[in-house]
C-alpha cells in the first residue's frame, strides 16, 4: 500500500469551508395567485351543479325506469298466447299511466282513439311505426282468439315501439 499524500494548505481549507448541499423548501400545493382559488371554487360549484341536474334527472325518470319493468312482465304475457290478450290490455294501460306521469292529467286523461294515436306520434323521440296505432285503435278490441292467433314478431313490433315510446319520448319542460 502507498502512503497517502498530505494534501496542500490550499486543499485543506477548501475541503473545510465546504457544507453540506442546501435542498430547497417543498413546493407547496396551494395556489400562489387568487385566480387559481377562483378558478378551482368555479370547478367546485360546476360539478355540484351538475351533480345536482343528473339527480333531479335520474329522479324525474322514475315514472319511465317503472314502466319498462312493467313492460317486462307484459312482455312475457304477450308470448303466451293464452294470455296476449291480457297482455294487449295491460300494454295500453301502461302507455297511458307512463303518459299520465308525464303530462298533466287534464291533457292526457280524455285522450282515446285517434286523439291518443296522435297524442304518441306527436311526443315520440324516434318514429316508432305503425304498431302502436294498431295496438290502439285495433288488438284492443279483438276477441281473445283473434289476438291468441297473431304472429309473435306482431307481438315483438309491439313491445319494440312500446319500449321506444317510452324511453324516448319528449316531455316540455
Amino acid at each position: 500500500m502507498e502512503p497517502t499524500a498530505k494534501p496542500d494548505p490550499t486543499t485543506e481549507t477548501a475541503l473545510r469551508s465546504l457544507h453540506d448541499i442546501a435542498t430547497p423548501e417543498p413546493v407547496s400545493w396551494m395556489p400562489q395567485t387568487w385566480g387559481w382559488g377562483v378558478l378551482a371554487g368555479a370547478l367546485f360549484v360546476m360539478l355540484a351543479l351538475a351533480g345536482v341536474r343528473l339527480m333531479l334527472r335520474y329522479r324525474a325518470n322514475a315514472y319511465r325506469r317503472e314502466a319498462l319493468s312493467l313492460l317486462r312482465g307484459i312482455e312475457e304475457q304477450l308470448r303466451n298466447p293464452a294470455s296476449r290478450r291480457d297482455g294487449i290490455r295491460n300494454l295500453g294501460e301502461v302507455l297511458k299511466r307512463t303518459a299520465l306521469a308525464a303530462w298533466p292529467r287534464a291533457e292526457v286523461a280524455s285522450l282515446s282513439g285517434d286523439n291518443w294515436v296522435r297524442f304518441l306520434h306527436e311526443h315520440e323521440g324516434a318514429a316508432a311505426g305503425d304498431a302502436l296505432a294498431r295496438l290502439l285503435d285495433d288488438f284492443e278490441y279483438h276477441g281473445a282468439e283473434v289476438v291468441a292467433d297473431l304472429p309473435s314478431n306482431v307481438c315483438g313490433d309491439l313491445v319494440v315501439a312500446a319500449r321506444n315510446w317510452i324511453e324516448r319520448h319528449h316531455v316540455p319542460a
